[in-house]
C-alpha cells in the first residue's frame, strides 16, 4: 500500500524520442525492449508505417506479435498491409503499446520502415522543490520583525461613505432637534407659552 501512495504523490515527466526500425527478407521481426533493470515507465506511439525505395510491388502485411501470457495463446495482429503502387505508405493514429514489443514482416520483402515516439516517463521533483521554494519566501514574511505591519486595504468609497453617513446622522439629528424645539415648529403651542410667561 505504502508504494501505492508514493507514486500517486510523485509526478512523472515524460522524455519524447524519435525510434525507429527495418523489417526486410533477412530481418523479418524486431523486437523493441528495454532493460529489466530500467524502472522507468516506457511507452512506443507509432506514426508511420512505409516501404522502401526497392520495396517490390507486392503486398507486404506487418503485425504484432502479441506476448504470451501465462500459458495463453495470442494471435498476431495486422497493423498495416502496404504495397507501393496502392498504398507505400500508413499512418498510425491512437496506437500505444508497452514494450516488449515484436513487429513481424508477415508477407513481403521489405524494405519496411516503421516509425514512432518513444516515450519514457521519468520521475519528476521538479514541482515539490518550487513548494519548498515558495515556503521559505513565506516563512521569510512572517519571521521578519522589522518589516511594517501590513495595513488592511479599505477602498477610498468606503471612507466618503462613512463619512457622508456622518453627516447625514448629524443633519437628521438637527433636523430632529428643530422639530422637538418650540421656537421652530410654528404651530400655536410654542407662542401661547410666552404670553402666558408675560402675565
Amino acid at each position: 500500500m505504502a508504494s501505492t501512495a508514493s507514486n500517486t504523490s510523485k509526478l512523472e515527466k515524460p522524455v519524447s524520442l524519435i525510434w525507429g526500425c527495418e523489417l526486410n527478407e533477412q530481418n523479418k521481426t524486431f523486437v523493441f525492449k528495454v532493460s529489466d533493470e530500467d524502472k522507468t515507465e516506457h511507452q512506443l506511439a507509432l506514426r508511420t508505417v512505409c516501404l522502401g525505395d526497392k520495396a517490390k510491388d507486392e503486398f507486404h502485411i506487418v503485425e504484432i506479435v502479441p506476448q504470451e501470457v501465462a500459458g495463453t495463446v495470442s494471435q498476431p495482429v495486422p497493423i498495416a498491409t502496404l504495397k507501393p503502387s496502392i498504398l507505400p505508405m500508413a499512418t498510425m493514429v491512437g496506437i500505444e503499446l508497452t514494450p516488449p514489443i515484436t513487429f513481424q514482416l508477415k508477407a513481403g520483402s521489405g524494405p519496411v520502415y516503421i516509425s514512432g515516439q518513444h516515450i519514457a516517463l521519468e520521475e519528476d521533483y521538479s514541482w515539490a522543490e518550487e513548494e519548498d521554494e515558495e515556503e521559505e519566501v513565506e516563512e521569510e514574511e512572517e519571521e521578519d520583525p522589522e518589516s511594517p505591519p501590513k495595513a488592511v486595504k479599505r477602498p477610498a468609497a468606503s471612507k466618503k461613505g462613512s463619512q457622508a453617513k456622518k453627516k447625514m446622522d448629524k443633519d437628521e439629528e438637527e433636523e430632529g432637534s428643530e422639530e422637538d424645539s418650540p421656537v421652530k415648529k410654528g404651530k400655536g403651542a410654542g407662542r401661547g407659552r410666552k404670553p402666558a410667561a408675560k402675565k
